[in-house]
Formats: structure tokens, C-alpha cells, sequence
């Protein structure tokens, strides 16, 4: 399997290959993985190189045995990451986790990026701490079985929620939820605790296209409205029946956003 140690850490990764064309590289959120990215990969993969990766104590990159794996720590694994790959510039698509990531790129090492994709996230610190601090507890003494119920509509939609053609789907998600380690508990608090970057957006000349799910309540379309007002020239786009992990509920709309963002970008060749 695909894994470098970077930063001091063990990074899983996946990647379609093709050196000679643009990369594309993904960030997941909290409580996922690599492969909530799926439909993007197989969508993007004849016209980009498509990396994505499972952020230290996620997926199957390695578990830190620390109290917190905080944002600052992501985003140097995110820098070295790209510059182990050789990737650089390359365009950076992070949901949520992997948006504060991607924001702490675009303000302090542009020189890595071509553009940004910024799924379902913010630039300010975590709004719902105290709930999610009580939800995190559960998780870390009891496991995420008896919280799986509460958290999936933190991360879904109702539209995807009560869609009985996606009862089977819906019930896979619920399962990956319930059965993630306890562990998980670090990457939470890393979250929770996170800083805000708005003060570090000023100036930032990145390409940005920002994506919400207009049923998205963890980082709902007014914040995305107000990060779309932070960084200038930024392209918004509003996804219908679409919650917090839009990628999944409604891949062929966010598939469609990007690549129309992606085709109005000048091209590394120049063309």
C-alpha cells in the first residue's frame, strides 16, 4: 500500500499517477477518509493526476498517541506532503478538515498551490465547541457506536437522510461512523480547538472556488458566504439537497463545480 513518512509521521496515500499532468490533491474531513473523495477521483482521473490522503490519526495513515492533533500539525503534513510528491503547484481540494487546511496553504505557502477547493468548511474557530466536546468524551471512554445516531445528521443532509433509494447507502455511512477507534478523540480535539484564520486571508491571491451544501449545519452556507467575501475574485457555488459531506451526497453537482472552476483556470502549458 502507498504510504510515506513525512513530517515524522506515516502518511497512507493514493495516486492515479501521470506526472506529466496537473495534480490534484485531496483533504478529507474529520471522521473520514480518502475515500469520500471516490467519485471525484474516478471523475478527474483523465485529465489530472489525483492524489488524496488520510490525515494522521485517520483512515489508515498512523495514530499519534497524543492528547490533540492540531491544525498546524496537518498543514505541515500537507506541505510536506506535496513537496515529497513533487506536486507543487498543484490545486488543493480540502472538505472541511481538509478546508482549514487548505486555508492555512493559501495564506502561508502559495507557492504550493494553483488553485483551491474549498468544500463545506470556514475560517473561524469551531462555533459548536462545547457540543462537540460532550459528543468527544462519549467517543473517547464509550466508543463511537452509541454517538454514531447523533453525529450523522451533523454530517449529512436531510435530503440524504430520508432518501429511501439511498437507505443502503445511508446505512454503510452509519456503520463506518459507529465502527471508527476510539482514537479518533485526538483528531476531534485538533478540530475543536482549532484558531481561526481570517486575519491571515488579507491579500491572499489564490483561485478559490468554495462549495457548501445548502443543508449543511456544521459549516453552514453563512459562513461560506462570509469566507467567499474574505478572499476576493472567489467563485461560490451552492449545492442543492446537499449537507456537510456534499462530495458523497451529491457528487455529480460538486464534480460538475470543479471541473468548471478548473477548466477557467489558465493551464500550467499555458493553453
Amino acid at each position: 500500500m502507498p504510504r510515506i513518512t513525512v513530517n515524522g509521521t506515516d502518511i497512507y496515500f493514493e495516486d492515479t499517477g501521470g506526472e506529466s499532468q496537473e495534480t490534484v490533491v485531496f483533504a478529507h474531513g474529520l471522521l473520514m477518509d480518502l475515500g469520500m473523495f471516490d467519485r471525484q477521483a474516478e471523475f478527474l482521473r483523465d485529465r489530472y493526476r489525483v492524489v488524496r490522503y488520510d490525515h494522521r490519526g485517520q483512515g489508515r495513515s498512523a495514530r499519534p498517541k497524543v492528547r490533540s492533533i492540531d491544525l498546524e500539525l496537518l498543514f505541515a503534513d500537507a506541505v510536506a506532503l506535496i513537496e515529497h510528491l513533487g506536486v507543487a503547484p498543484c490545486h488543493f481540494a480540502g472538505l472541511s478538515m481538509g478546508g482549514f487546511v487548505a486555508l492555512r496553504l493559501m495564506a502561508r505557502r502559495p507557492d504550493l498551490l494553483r488553485s483551491a477547493v474549498l468544500l463545506d468548511t470556514a475560517a473561524g474557530p469551531e462555533p459548536n465547541a462545547a457540543a462537540y466536546r460532550r459528543l468527544n468524551l462519549a467517543v473517547r471512554w464509550l466508543g463511537a457506536r452509541p454517538v454514531a445516531s447523533r453525529v450523522l445528521p451533523i454530517m449529512f443532509g436531510r435530503t440524504f437522510l430520508t432518501d429511501p433509494q439511498r437507505a443502503a447507502e445511508r446505512e454503510e455511512w452509519r456503520a463506518r461512523l459507529a465502527g471508527l477507534d476510539r482514537a479518533i478523540y485526538r483528531a476531534v480535539n485538533g478540530v475543536i480547538e482549532r484558531a481561526g484564520v481570517y486575519d491571515e486571508l488579507n491579500g491572499v491571491t489564490v483561485p478559490a472556488l468554495i462549495i457548501v451544501g445548502e443543508e449543511d449545519v456544521a459549516t453552514p452556507p453563512s459562513q461560506a458566504e462570509r469566507l467567499h467575501g474574505a478572499l476576493a475574485g472567489s467563485r461560490l457555488v451552492r449545492i442543492p439537497g446537499a449537507g456537510h459531506t456534499s462530495t458523497v451526497e451529491a457528487p455529480d453537482a460538486v464534480n460538475r463545480a470543479i471541473i468548471g472552476f478548473l477548466d477557467d483556470l489558465p493551464r500550467a502549458d499555458g493553453g
